[in-house]
């Protein structure tokens, strides 16, 4: 039996889709399930020729195997999550939490007016923070209220409690970064509740007994989307000439790009419990080490950087991304 969770520990876009896509494959979950805020975050996976962007379903759908299914926690927009279903095929395996709550177009056109949210805060307009706030205020609708949901409903802490007893694999599935948590974050410029690993634990109903290993992504160069701080921000000419270009995936806005922040990687991990690493952009250090599948290959400066992120962060890292395709990678799990 195995609970594992993975999360991001800066500002998002960190990677998660392609590192929950490699774990899936090579631990064989049963399920995969999505904690986090809901469709206000995007995760891209990139498999060969093709490349995927989602919003709801679970990054974790490549790995075929697998039940997906989209804890009590997280928001759902019904509209969204339907395009996807069709989209990925997955209508036989994916499954919601019948307490979800509903983003309804209302909560769209709340969240697009509003000067504050739109302008200073930079949301994504997905109608994530009105609905959390009329979730806390016991006025939003259920899943379970919804008839085009009726059969995707499943109480998804009992599926993934029961896997645990019967000694499956079981993979949590974290979205956004710790830095716009909104607790630990950068507040106010912050999204619409925590998304720490406590967080993506409580969003499935599993205690925090049962959870194995946190699984803590970071970017070799931190990117962020929208308003707030950025302490280690570099200018867009610098960034332009180390050739990092980048769009948000469900804004398509372009990323702001840093240094990676050893300060801000310790404080992630630490709160985020973190029992392992993943390193992501490692081609961005050293361009020479795209696609590279073994550590002894990769070079001085690469292996450099990576001693230093680890000493930061705290603990070993494990997983190394060369590159975009969920092939491109270096797992180092089964040394430690």
């Amino acid at each position: 039996m195995s609970c594992t969770i993975i999360v991001g520990g800066f500002f998002g876009d960190e990677g998660k889709g392609k590192v929950v896509a490699h774990v899936a494959y090579h631990d064989q979950p049963t399920i995969i399930s999505r904690g986090g805020v809901g469709p206000n975050a995007g995760h891209t996976v990139k498999m060969g020729d093709k490349e995927y962007g989602v919003r709801m379903v679970p990054s974790g759908f490549a790995y075929p195997d697998a039940r997906l299914c989209i804890g009590t926690g997280v928001l759902v927009d019904p509209r969204v999550f339907m395009h996807e279903v069709e989209l990925l095929g997955v209508r036989d395996r994916i499954f919601i939490d019948y307490r979800c709550s509903i983003i309804e177009e209302d909560h769209i056109r709340r969240d697009k007016s509003s000067e504050h949210l739109a302008k200073t805060i930079g949301s994504t307009g997905s109608g994530c923070g009105p609905a959390n706030a009329d979730r806390v205020l016991r006025v939003a609708r259920q899943a379970r209220e919804l008839p085009e949901l009726a059969d995707y409903l499943m109480d998804v802490p009992a599926e993934l409690n029961g896997a645990l007893d019967r000694g499956e694999n079981v993979l949590l599935e974290g979205t956004q970064g710790f830095g716009i948590s909104l607790y630990y974050g950068t507040y106010p410029f912050v999204t619409s509740k925590d998304t720490s690993a406590s967080q993506i634990a409580s969003d499935n109903g599993v205690g925090p007994t049962r959870i194995d290993d946190v699984i803590v992504v970071f970017k070799a160069y931190p990117t962020r989307v929208g308003e707030g701080p950025f302490s280690t921000e570099m200018s867009r000419e610098t960034s332009d000439r180390l050739g990092i270009r980048e769009f948000g995936t469900v804004t398509h806005r372009q990323r702001r790009i840093g240094e990676w922040d050893g300060t801000m990687a310790r404080y992630s991990a630490m709160v985020n419990g973190c029992t392992m690493a993943a390193i992501t952009g490692i081609d961005r250090v050293d361009p020479d080490c795209f696609g590279v599948t073994e550590y002894s290959k990769l070079s001085k400066k690469a292996k450099d950087f990576l001693a230093q992120a680890e000493s930061d962060i705290g603990s070993p890292v494990s997983l190394i991304s060369t590159g975009p395709d969920v092939s491109q990678i270096i797992d180092l799990r089964d040394e430690l």
